[in-house]
């Protein structure tokens, strides 16, 4: 399962983060080592900033006494993509239609109807049907190096060299500077 976190992000460049004590919902809670996360920063920042591997999750204790408690989750994550471009509340919130089953809809939903700081996960539905694939339109090529390579990390097609050079004006999946072409318009989302 893939999971998504909005909270306050310090510094949008780090390679790892650790989140304290986090609120889980929508199946946030069960976040484990080796999860993929996606980080969003919270409300002023500018959205999805990073994929990420998660490195440790650990649950925060309950509070003796009180009834009602929010379950909360401290995870540590370790970048393995940045953010090409925005995806945030300015771009996710023309999706309001919540029984439409698009992925940007879910997001709004998860993060912005109630605009707390959580750890959501994201649903069995998206990622069967390949609508977790939004998010990775919106993720940089260019990774993070990391000693050794797993086999869940995201691998990019169509990075390397070409053995044979393509005919001129011959039509590829990346375009003009390297930048994948997804249909989704200059930073804007789909359809």
């Amino acid at each position: 399962m893939a999971f998504a976190i909005k909270t306050e992000i310090r510094n949008p460049r780090a390679k790892v983060f650790t989140f304290t004590a986090q609120k889980t919902m929508y199946g946030g809670k069960h976040i484990a080592a080796d999860d993929i996360v996606f980080v969003f920063a919270s409300e002023g920042g500018s959205g999805l900033i990073a994929r990420a591997i998660v490195a440790s999750a650990d649950a925060t204790p309950r509070k003796v006494g009180v009834i009602r408690q929010t379950p909360r989750v401290s995870i540590t994550v370790r970048r393995t993509a940045s953010a090409a471009r925005l995806l945030g509340r300015e771009q996710l919130k023309r999706f309001k239609d919540w029984g439409d089953g698009r992925p940007e809809t879910e997001l709004n939903f998860k993060f912005y109807r109630q605009a707390t700081n959580k750890i959501v996960g994201i649903s069995d539905e998206t990622k069967d049907t390949g609508k977790l694939m939004i998010l990775v339109c919106f993720m940089n090529a260019k990774f993070v190096k990391v000693a050794a390579a797993k086999s869940h990390e995201l691998r990019i097609q169509h990075t390397r060299r070409r053995s044979t050079p393509l005919k001129k004006g011959a039509a590829t999946l990346w375009g003009k500077g390297g930048r994948a072409r997804t249909g989704l318009g200059r930073g804007g989302v789909g359809m």
